[in-house]
């Protein structure tokens, strides 16, 4: 089974790219971020048109998560739980029925919590731990689960290529990866480093002062694997040239494949 998360930064304005992208790469299931449309006004046609189910969550103009699959789904919940009045579209959630097993798939936009310090920061925080919360739930159900997309954090130095530009930002200060850490020390696994080690990986190259020319990037986008999800992993990758197709994204694909 090939996973696939990608922040598409707007539905409407990266169709033919994603389309273009869908073709070639063949993924199983997408875990799709910052879809940027309210479900309503989502093209789902051309993605049903090539077998893929689409479930959606999304809101005007901002945020916005999807999950494309071409597997069964069942069980699909949408919105992170532990806060009623949170109305940014930020969570989704399915069980995926693959060939061998089902997976619980929850595919995220986490907040980005800057001007740091500052009420958008403390909401990251907040988003944070209710995350850790649902994550003890999910490792509490004995089963395949993952949680990934676009998390907003670079979890160490050699996640970006130059680190001290970063100290500061909500991305990186202490507090933003000691969080991501209580998560991953509840038993999870970051299923790209234990596939891949060393510097020089990144998902996500911002528009501005020719970061992609000068791979001036950094790693933000990942999945995270309970315990019966990791021992099916197989490989995990970060597709970086799609980054170099026409009228890119940011950010790029980032892969799993598990033997499900």
């Amino acid at each position: 089974m090939k996973i696939a998360t990608f922040n598409i930064n707007g539905v409407k304005a990266r169709i033919e790219t994603l389309l273009s992208w869908l073709d070639s790469a063949q993924p199983d299931v997408v875990l799709c971020q910052e879809i940027k449309s309210v479900d309503e006004a989502f093209p789902s046609e051309p993605f049903e048109d090539r077998g893929y189910r689409v479930e959606t969550h999304g809101q005007k103009g901002f945020n916005g998560v999807a999950i494309l699959s071409k597997l069964p789904l069942e069980d699909v919940s949408r919105g992170l739980p532990g806060d009623d009045s949170d109305e940014q579209a930020r969570w989704i959630e399915a069980t995926v029925i693959g060939d061998h097993t089902a997976v619980r798939l929850c595919g995220l936009y986490l907040p980005n919590g800057n001007p740091a310090p500052g009420p958008k920061y403390d909401y990251k925080l907040a988003w944070m731990e209710r995350l850790h919360t649902r994550a003890k739930a999910l490792l509490a159900e004995e089963m395949p689960a993952l949680m990934a997309g676009d998390y907003n954090v670079i979890p160490q130095a050699e996640d970006a290529a130059n680190p001290k530009a970063w100290e500061g930002d909500a991305l990186y200060l202490p507090q933003t990866r000691a969080a991501f850490r209580r998560v991953l020390n509840e038993g999870f696994t970051e299923a790209f480093r234990a596939c891949t080690q060393g510097p020089g990986h990144y998902s996500f190259w911002d528009y501005q002062a020719n970061s992609w020319e000068r791979n001036n990037g950094i790693r933000i986008d990942h999945f995270l694997l309970s315990p019966q999800a990791a021992d099916l992993l197989q490989d995990c990758w970060i597709e970086k040239d799609v980054r170099a197709m026409t009228k890119p994204s940011d950010h790029v694909p980032v892969w799993i494949d598990l033997a499900a």
